[in-house]
């Protein structure tokens, strides 16, 4: 949750070169104070190398970086007010858990008693009040991140850099320790930017994410907004899972556009928000969209595909039906199980699947 809307950090013109490789490719970004904002992409898609600008680990190949304002392009990271929170937590082995969240306190000279308060302070805010004097292989790999956590926020920066902050937690710790991060952004109001290539964690987390590829952002935006409109076939395939139908236009006007789609029985007519020239599109439709049944659908308006149960996961809370239609396409469907029955559609059944026309999203090549 954002304090205003003012932009906070900056990011102008920004390419980083390593020898002939761009690993950033003249990049623009606003982010606003107090914003939980997450880049998301890839393993080689930029993320880290502009974190790592961020930071002052990395000098821009070109551009500048902004920080409420004030130009730290060439600044040093010691004199940045930023911190950042490594993948690995980098905690001190030989040091207990008070000494390690003191260790930037006590290099800057503050005395015995303040620092005494500002560590108690951050313990309770991480959840770690009798933990003071364990050492880091005493800890769970919870308990370790929210140590390096607490370290990383005693020196109050205005702007947190979280390097994959999860990627060493199991699933389970990972969901609860999401909400807690949330909470202490809410509680400290500090701009966190956070790198990832866990699409679940950008989309609970964030405000806002950036979708990172080859060096450049594809797009922006909430969560919500990325998801239900995404520009691209890679932004709608990189976030979630989703059919990709291949349809031919067959009319089109400012407002209106019919598609031929054989995967989902012929022609669909669409809003025209893709204003593209092309013949060649591509039909978008996410499985929880998609309603399977046994039996053939009542209204003759609504538009189904019969196909047959190929493959079948249960996963406790949803389902997912790999349908291949009477047209050989393969549709992908999840559904939440609701009932404590056992599955009612399983593999080789014939079935019915239908959706609603808004669920449909139209993407150029």
């Amino acid at each position: 949750m954002t304090d205003s809307d003012q932009k906070f950090i900056e990011i102008k013109g920004v390419s980083k070169n390593f020898g002939e490789v761009i690993a950033v490719d003249n990049v623009d970004l606003e982010i606003k104070k107090g914003e939980l904002f997450s880049i998301l992409g890839a393993s080689g898609s930029g993320k880290t190398t502009l974190l790592r600008i961020l930071a002052g680990l990395e000098v821009p190949s070109q551009g500048s970086v902004l920080i409420d304002g004030v130009d730290m392009t060439t600044v040093a990271p010691y004199d940045r007010p930023v911190n950042i929170m490594f993948q690995n937590y980098a905690l001190f082995p030989h040091m207990s858990v008070f000494e390690n969240i003191a260790y930037g306190l006590k290099k800057e000279g503050m005395e015995k008693e303040g620092i005494q308060e500002k560590v108690e302070r951050m313990l309770a805010l991480v959840k770690l009040e009798g933990y003071e004097n364990r050492k880091p292989n005493q800890l769970s790999g919870g308990q370790s991140q929210r140590v390096a956590l607490a370290r990383s926020l005693i020196k109050e920066p205005k702007v947190l850099l979280l390097d994959e902050p999860m990627a060493a937690l199991d699933k389970k710790l990972r969901q609860s320790t999401q909400f807690e991060l949330m909470d202490i952004h809410y509680e400290l109001g500090i701009t966190f930017v956070i790198v990832t290539h866990d699409q679940e964690e950008a989309m609970t987390l964030s405000d806002r994410i950036a979708i990172m590829e080859q060096g450049q952002f594809v797009q922006i935006g909430s969560p919500n907004l990325i998801y239900e409109n995404p520009k691209s076939k890679f932004v709608a395939d990189f976030l979630g899972n989703i059919n990709l139908l291949e349809a031919t236009v067959t009319e089109q006007s400012d407002d209106r556009i019919v598609v031929k789609c054989e995967a989902l029985g012929g022609e669909l007519e669409l809003n025209n928000q893709d204003q593209s020239n092309t013949s060649q599109m591509t039909v978008a439709l996410r499985p929880e969209k998609v309603m399977i049944e046994k039996t053939m659908p009542t209204e003759n308006e609504q538009k189904f595909v019969k196909g047959m149960v190929e493959d079948f996961g249960y996963f406790g809370n949803l389902s997912i039906y790999r349908v291949r239609t009477e047209s050989d396409h393969i549709i992908q469907v999840s559904k939440q199980n609701r009932d404590r029955v056992e599955q009612s559609i399983k593999w080789d059944d014939e079935v019915y699947l239908t959706w609603e026309n808004e669920s449909l999203m139209l993407l150029g090549e």
